[in-house]
């Protein structure tokens, strides 16, 4: 875990930053809204429901979001294959963040026009 730790300064961890690595990229917070809105999905659910995204960003951001522990991935062993993707119990606890997040944006939107 240490080595994926984001420092402010030598040993002084930054929370903050730490989390704005976690979601950062241009696919991630599309698919935690797209599985929020939705519940849980299928692979090609996901890719239909987010434009523009390629199956090789997909598998990897849903790869990442996995390993930071903000969604679940449940495979089912059957033929075809079978993979549900859902957000976890700490990404269901992030949501309202990015909504006061997304509540703060249009304030300086706002202030900016």
């Amino acid at each position: 875990m240490k080595e994926s730790m984001i420092f402010w300064k030598e040993n002084v961890f930054c929370p903050l930053a730490h989390t704005l690595k976690v979601i950062e990229g241009k696919w991630k917070l599309p698919i935690l809204w797209v599985l929020s809105q939705n519940g849980t999905l299928r692979f090609n659910e996901l890719k239909r429901s987010i434009e523009g995204i390629n199956n090789m960003m997909l598998t990897s951001s849903l790869k990442e979001l996995e390993n930071d522990g903000l969604i679940n991935r449940i495979q089912y062993n059957e033929v075809p294959p079978h993979v549900d993707y859902s957000l976890s119990e700490i990404g269901e606890k992030f949501l309202p963040v990015l909504d006061e997040l997304a509540k703060f944006s249009t304030e300086l939107m706002k202030r900016e026009l």
